[in-house]
């Protein structure tokens, strides 16, 4: 006799193991982009992730436990932060931004701040994909970029300097970038500098998407040398848009000399008329004067004391575009860099509903799933005498009944301590009960015991794909990456069989 599908109703009623704000945070548009040319796209057809929030163990996770060998930067005095790479279990390489409890003491503002620049989507943007506000953690999630910042291959270069083309298009990008954010109403950028500037896998220049949050609830907006602050936040402490173009005149004075000059001593020389003086010597001679002169004059209009004699971020994109050269040339040939792959390959097999959401560590999907495939899934016989059907039968089901319930309504240990009462009479056999109790283990971190019911699951029903999967996140779980991905590629053959079988029948 087989496994009654009578005795429960099917379930489909979804839920959430988040917290009530998280429930809230989830509810909120889906923010997912395929990046587009337009102003408002990504780049060349690449794929931005939706904006989400993500658990301190998947962050953790992602950067090995925060390891310092993972640090790409630290920063702030006032309010201090670092940088991580990190790696998503869908093999997707990120970076996070780590701040303490005190930048940010309220998870509900620090919450909605990062929602509001997590609606950016921009080709010329490191764009924000994500954050994490757990107890005391804060931590904002972006896309990585492989190929280091604009001041370490301006001021600290080892292979070749900036060629002049490709200085251009760096102002020129970055422009776009602050138009971009600007006409999207969040023109405020904090400390624009020429760290911010990233080089991504192509070696485009793409901005940071950190500053266009503030450090701190409270905290300062500017960190850098005095010498390079606008004056009016010098004098009342607020950044304005107009603050965020003398900071841009400030990565134009970076890309003309090759070096930090402060803002008066750099406007004393063009005052001067030195500007050949001014220009990067690495250079060579090897710039038009006229290009140059013209990038002279506007970093001298954006670096005006008076904010209303600057100009606007229409402005600066209107003159750079008529600056470029060598349209034709990709970035990462004029930087001299080698181009990164840094998204590993994909998953040998095409992955249905169930594999995408394994292989995004996406428990609530999962639950999702097997609450609604019920127990269609269990194909094995059970063979019971009748004085066992009458006598064991009965409580056995009503275990079962139990568990299922709990396992709707997320009441997960609950559920493992009725599965167990199933499993341990041990007079029926059910792949799905082991299948639901692994994914309970795995809600109550507990992901060996979630590996030893998946590994069950495929002993009474060897060519089921759910049990492959389920062992694929639990392996994730327990950092066994390369493990899991051929427990994925295991589990996607075994549906294309049995789809073709289903075909052929």
């Amino acid at each position: 006799m087989g496994c009654c599908n009578s005795c429960l109703k099917p379930e489909s009623e979804k839920w959430s193991h988040q917290s009530q704000q998280q429930q809230q945070q989830r509810r909120r548009p889906s923010l997912s982009l395929q990046a587009a040319e337009g102003s408002g796209g990504g780049g060349r057809g690449r794929e931005v992730p939706a904006f989400d929030q993500f658990s301190l163990a998947e962050l953790r996770e992602a950067t090995n436990g925060f390891s310092p060998k993972n640090v790409v930067s630290e920063s702030g005095d006032k309010a201090p932060n670092v940088v991580y790479k990190g790696r998503l279990q869908n093999r997707r390489w990120i970076a996070v931004k780590k701040f303490t409890k005190s930048a940010w003491p309220d998870p509900k503002q620090f919450a909605e701040e990062a929602w509001g620049v997590g609606k950016l989507r921009h080709r010329r943007l490191a764009n924000l994909i994500g954050y994490c506000c757990e107890g005391d953690e804060r931590l904002l999630v972006t896309e990585y970029m492989p190929n280091d910042t604009l001041a370490k291959h301006l001021f600290h270069w080892e292979n070749q300097t900036i060629e002049w083309a490709m200085r251009l298009r760096v102002a020129f990008y970055i422009a776009e970038a602050l138009e971009y954010c600007s006409n999207e109403e969040r023109p405020l950028y904090h400390d624009l500098n020429a760290y911010r500037v990233l080089f991504d896998e192509d070696g485009d220049p793409r901005l940071s998407c950190f500053g266009l949050m503030k450090n701190s609830r409270d905290g300062k907006s500017y960190s850098t040398n005095l010498a390079y602050t606008p004056p009016e936040y010098l004098r009342n402490g607020r950044v304005t848009p107009e603050s965020v173009i003398f900071s841009f005149g400030t990565v134009l004075l970076d890309l003309l000399s090759g070096k930090r000059i402060p803002p008066t001593h750099a406007l004393d020389m063009i005052r001067d008329k030195n500007t050949l003086v001014l220009m990067d010597s690495h250079l060579e001679g090897n710039f038009s004067t006229e290009e140059a002169t013209t990038l002279v004059d506007l970093a001298s209009q954006c670096l005006q004391y008076e904010p209303r004699d600057r100009p606007d971020t229409k402005k600066l994109v209107t003159t750079l575009e008529l600056l470029q050269r060598k349209s034709e040339v990709p970035s990462h040939i004029m930087m001299g860099l080698e181009k990164q792959h840094e998204e590993a390959p994909p998953l040998q097999q095409p992955l249905s509903p169930m594999g995408e959401a394994c292989s995004r560590m996406d428990l609530t999907a999962i639950h999702q799933i097997l609450v609604t495939t019920h127990y269609r899934d269990d194909e094995v016989t059970n063979e019971l005498s009748f004085q066992e059907w009458t006598q064991q039968m009965r409580d056995m089901l009503e275990a079962r009944k139990r568990g299922d319930f709990a396992f709707r309504d997320k009441e997960f240990k609950t559920a493992i301590e009725c599965y167990s009462q199933f499993i341990d009479v041990g007079t029926m056999i059910s792949p799905t009960v082991y299948a639901r109790r692994s994914l309970c283990h795995l809600l109550c971190d507990q992901p060996d015991a979630a590996l030893r019911d998946a590994m069950q699951a495929q002993c009474l029903y060897p060519d089921w794909p759910t049990a492959f999967y389920m062992q694929a996140v639990a392996l994730a779980k327990l950092n066994m990456q390369g493990d899991s991905l051929d427990m994925l590629n295991e589990a996607a053959k075994l549906e294309e069989k049995r789809q073709k079988n289903t075909r052929v029948s």
